[in-house]
This record gives structure tokens, C-alpha cells and sequence, in this order.
């Protein structure tokens, strides 16, 4: 059996739901980094926590660029890989990164740790903000005279008011209430812009 990305992820998420300190949120495929990069699955604790899958047939190499851009979005991230790649991951991947690797047990995938994750010290405020719709930027800033401030001018007032740990813990809550509202108010961003582009 190959050992591809919706296998891993399968066994991902139902470790994820399984262990001692459940996620309060689990969402994938969340766009970062202004859009940028799409993280496969980000747990929400008290902090987001960014896992990135490569099956066996996935390119490892890619990790160069999308973490990059994970590096700035999050304070931890995981790469769950195969053992195929498990060498390459070890010689490329940050060292901060914790690293789980997938193997068969029968028909079963099995999800190790090889190490933990540990705090990423690339993580920057201002793209870390680019997560968050301008809705939720504007929760940060709190106050109804910034609505007509575009995102750029957003960013800035909230790196200016907000240290790493607190900003970090603030986008998580964020990200909870996000995915916790029904379907059709997530997905009313994206359908305002694609609105404006047709009209």
C-alpha cells in the first residue's frame, strides 16, 4: 500500500483526536502567509501548531519552501513523513521541527515521534497576522474606526500593540471561533472577493 497524503492524514487526525490533550479546533488545508502556503492540518491549543504531510511519492524537497513560510506563521510545527524520506527530512527540515513518522503495521498506519517539536524562533509578527481575514484583524485592533484601514496598515497597529507569545495565542483564538461558525460564514470572504471579481 502506498502511503499517501489522505492515509496519513486519516491516521493523523484520529491520533490527534485520540491523545491525552485533545486540540481544541483541528483545521486543514488553512491558507497562510497572505496565501501564500496551505498547511495541511494546524491543531489549536493555547497556540496553532502547523503539521505538514509528504507521503512517499511526495517531493521532501518542497519543505525548503513551504517552510519558509511556516517558519513565519508559526511557533510549532511538525513534518509527518514515510520512511522513504525520513533521511532526507533529518539532513533538510529545521531542527526546531518535530518530525512523525508513518509506517505500515499491517493494513494499519502507525504514527510515531522521531523528535518533538520545539519553539520556532523564525516566527514574525507581521506574517503571522497575514492568517487572519480582515474581519479578524480588526477584532485585534478593536475599534470600529480602523474598518476602512486596508490590511497592510491593520498589520502594523497590531505588531505594534501585541508581543509574540500574546499575538500567537490571540490568532489561535481566532482561528477557533473561525472554525467553530457555520460553513456559510467561512466561506463569505472568499465569496465577497469572488462578487467583486465578476462584478
Amino acid at each position: 500500500m502506498d502511503l499517501n497524503d489522505s492515509k496519513i492524514r486519516e491516521a493523523l487526525l484520529r491520533k490527534l483526536s485520540n491523545q491525552k490533550s485533545k486540540p481544541r479546533a483541528v483545521i486543514e488545508e488553512l491558507r497562510v502567509h497572505n496565501g501564500n502556503a496551505i498547511a495541511d492540518v494546524v491543531t489549536l491549543h493555547s497556540e496553532a501548531h502547523c503539521y505538514e504531510i509528504k507521503g512517499s511519492s511526495d517531493k521532501i524537497k518542497r519543505i525548503t519552501i513551504q517552510g519558509s513560510f511556516y517558519n513565519t506563521a508559526f511557533r510549532r510545527i511538525t513534518l509527518v513523513i514515510t520512511e522513504r524520506n525520513l533521511r532526507r527530512a533529518l539532513r533538510i527540515s529545521p531542527r526546531f521541527w518535530g518530525i512523525m513518522l508513518a509506517r505500515l503495521d499491517g493494513s494499519e498506519v502507525k504514527l510515531s515521534y522521531v523528535r518533538p517539536a520545539r519553539i520556532n524562533p523564525l516566527f514574525e509578527k507581521a506574517l503571522a497576522v497575514q492568517t487572519l481575514w480582515k474581519s479578524e484583524m480588526l477584532a485585534l485592533v478593536e475599534a470600529n474606526s480602523y474598518a476602512r484601514k486596508p490590511r497592510d496598515y491593520l498589520t502594523q497597529l497590531i505588531c505594534a500593540t501585541r508581543r509574540k507569545v500574546e499575538l500567537s495565542s490571540r490568532i489561535c483564538e481566532l482561528l477557533i471561533t473561525r472554525h467553530h461558525e457555520p460553513r456559510s460564514w467561512r466561506l463569505a470572504p472568499y465569496m465577497k472577493c469572488a462578487t467583486r471579481q465578476t462584478a
